[in-house]
């Protein structure tokens, strides 16, 4: 899939519309001048979700009532679809080809992964960010998984509920089971499509990080369900529902539910070390890397097409002799939008590349360039004119 323009209005310090290329496209310009706010509408067009906040009404800018994104996704087979987020205070509505649609319908049209320094929760931050990567992959695969998770989280979200009712008005052990019976038989069935959905995706992304990416490198992760040890996990919904029969009195205790995926975890392991508790600064984001491009690799293996590929910042992130290897590995697979204050570490790529400076959120300059551009279901050739 190729990303042919984005347009915006009121978005952060964004307002204009700029033609990407379908290989390397280099957002260039000094801090603070808008360059990751572009990333951000990219996103936000793709997922209806900022990687920055997640209070998008934050994105409007300041004094103005509504913002919109939208773009045009083109794919291999000449179709082409027209993608609009439109903010207004706290709510959102988005479209394609005209059509209002809800989330589900419009999640997976355009694929995005992100290498941002928000990110790097997923190897160094609180369970929660690792458990999201996993469902993050699995919907890039499978978009109807956004429905088993939301449903999963209606089910502990209501469970949560009565049991912290439960706790205030003494009631009794019982009386508590009876109401929690139909919710705890969802969360068994809804809990082990997660569990098996998320380990399915590990075997993949470990699959993937056993071929060389973009360099040689010893990881692998492995996914952690609470109920390990506990009994026999091959017959997950079994081991749940004799759980959660067991932690009855610890969750009335608690108020909480505190059986489930969850509560479960991911390890990332590098070079034999665990990177969260382990791993230096430079190791964490050589892990967050690479789970990105083994991402993009178990995308484009089930898909047989890329995904966007966004790095934020890319000379903070990364030292030059590895920003070189990265670029050098994209080519020809994904389109990829970097953004920087410097073009020393990335003067090789230049020519090949479609530059846009940034001036106060406006695209002031682009360099656009006719490329060869070899991705599965990627057109062979796009030329696309200057809007400045």
């Amino acid at each position: 899939m190729i990303l042919d323009f984005v347009e915006v209005n009121n978005f952060r310090n964004l307002n204009g519309k700029i033609f990407w290329g379908p290989g390397l496209n280099i957002i260039h310009g000094h801090n603070g001048q808008g360059k990751t706010n572009w990333l951000e509408a990219i996103h936000t067009l793709s997922r209806a979700k900022s990687f920055r906040t997640s209070r998008l009404q934050e994105s409007i800018r300041f004094g103005e009532d509504t913002a919109f994104i939208q773009g045009q996704v083109s794919t291999g087979n000449d179709l082409h679809r027209e993608l609009r987020v439109t903010l207004r205070d706290n709510t959102k509505a988005i479209w394609i080809n005209g059509k209002r649609e809800p989330l589900p319908s419009y999640l997976g049209h355009l694929q995005v992964f992100a290498f941002t320094s928000d990110q790097l929760e997923v190897v160094r931050g609180m369970p929660e960010a690792r458990r999201h990567f996993l469902d993050r992959g699995v919907f890039s695969l499978r978009p109807a998984y956004v429905h088993t998770v939301s449903d999963y989280n209606k089910v502990i979200k209501q469970k949560n509920r009565i049991l912290q009712d439960s706790l205030d008005r003494e009631c009794r052990l019982e009386e508590t089971a009876d109401l929690l019976a139909p919710w705890n038989d969802q969360l068994v069935q809804l809990g082990a499509e997660i569990h098996q959905a998320r380990t399915d995706y590990t075997e993949r992304i470990n699959a993937a990080l056993e071929r060389t990416l973009f360099e040689p490198a010893e990881m692998h992760i492995r996914y952690s369900s609470t109920l390990e040890g506990k009994g026999d996990t091959g017959n997950y919904e079994a081991l749940l529902r004799e759980r959660l029969q067991l932690r009855l009195p610890a969750e009335v205790a608690s108020g909480r539910a505190l059986i489930g995926p969850h509560k479960d975890d991911l390890s990332i392991h590098l070079a034999g070390r665990e990177t969260r508790v382990y791993g230096s600064s430079g190791q964490q984001r050589s892990a967050l890397l690479l789970l990105d491009l083994a991402a993009i690799s178990v995308y484009n293996s089930w898909h047989n097409d890329y995904p966007l590929f966004l790095v934020d910042d890319v000379d903070a992130e990364l030292d030059e002799k590895r920003i070189r290897s990265l670029l050098e590995y994209l080519e020809g697979r994904t389109q990829t939008f970097i953004t920087t204050s410097k073009r020393s570490h990335l003067e090789g790529f230049l020519s090949k590349a479609n530059v846009h400076e940034i001036v106060e959120g406006t695209a002031v300059a682009a360099e656009l360039k006719r490329i060869s551009f070899s991705a599965a279901a990627a057109p062979t050739e796009v030329i696309h004119e200057p809007t400045n």
